[in-house]
């Protein structure tokens, strides 16, 4: 089973040498990847998320990249309704290509209907327009030129280019435990799931493989982890292996940065030999 560790851009621990330190660990601990997060506007009050400061999960990425050679480049997730597919499409494609090929794209339909207002996004749609989304940047990422037709999102793409294109696919991981998100998950190349407990992973694991038994489809999950209870993870890690999953992903809840360090170590100490 692989382990990913959440870089810390969010809050008052952002900075450019935290997330760079955060990444190096990640790298010389033998980490499998490291994760950003988004949004992109929030209400000032109503409790979550708790803090205003995201900074940007691609721009974070790239520097992540920059400062590291191996690990992998996840987003948990990008809110994919709320951006337009073809500028994403670009900076995502470079973003692979700078890495050499290390992204993983997780992607949710997300859930604040107050940022999709700001936005100027229908919120009752954000389901077809992130289908139609992931359809439009897979066409410019493999056609050249491309024509794509447009429903929900304003685009008119006939026989046009868009460069550069990936130097290798980019892996999808789609969030969400609805219906609908799981159907969409089986249609592309993971799912990455959060607020799974142990004892219910089993029946999503079972779910997906019955569709998509083959190695090219990633089960995944995110936790939450901090100082007090990091140490307790070793067997819920052990339960998710045996249930199938093959993929876990922690976010350090910790505020000051030498703790979230710590407990990286930890996490990585709790998932030896699983």
């Amino acid at each position: 089973m692989e382990l990913g560790i959440h870089l810390p851009h969010i809050g008052r621990k952002a900075s450019p040498e935290n997330i760079r330190q955060c990444a190096v660990q990640a790298e010389q601990l033998g980490l499998a990847d490291v994760w950003v997060s988004e949004h992109i506007i929030v209400p000032k009050s109503g409790g979550y998320p708790p803090s205003p400061n995201f900074w940007d999960p691609v721009l974070t990425l790239t520097w992540a990249a920059a400062c590291t050679e191996r690990v992998r480049l996840g987003t948990s997730v990008l809110v994919l309704p709320l951006r337009h597919p073809l500028p994403l499409a670009k900076e995502l494609a470079t973003l692979q290509n700078l890495s050499k090929g290390r992204l993983i794209l997780g992607g949710g339909v997300g859930w604040l209907e107050a940022e999709f207002d700001a936005l100027g996004v229908p919120f009752k749609e954000r389901g077809r327009r992130m289908d139609e989304g992931i359809a439009m940047m897979k066409a410019v990422w493999t056609q050249d030129p491309v024509t794509f037709p447009s429903k929900y999102i304003p685009s008119v793409i006939e026989d046009m280019r868009s460069q550069p294109q990936p130097v290798k696919p980019i892996p999808i991981w789609i969030g969400g435990s609805s219906d609908a998100a799981i159907a969409r998950a089986l249609r592309l190349d993971g799912w990455h799931g959060s607020r799974v407990r142990p004892d219910a992973a089993a029946d999503f694991v079972k779910r997906f493989r019955a569709v998509r038994p083959g190695a090219d489809f990633t089960i995944s999950i995110r936790i939450n982890i901090n100082e007090t209870n990091v140490d307790e993870t070793r067997s819920a890690l052990a339960a998710y292996k045996a249930a199938g999953i093959q993929h876990v992903m922690a976010a350090p809840e910790d505020r000051e940065i030498a703790v979230y360090l710590k407990t990286v170590e930890r996490f990585v100490k709790a998932g030896e030999g699983l």
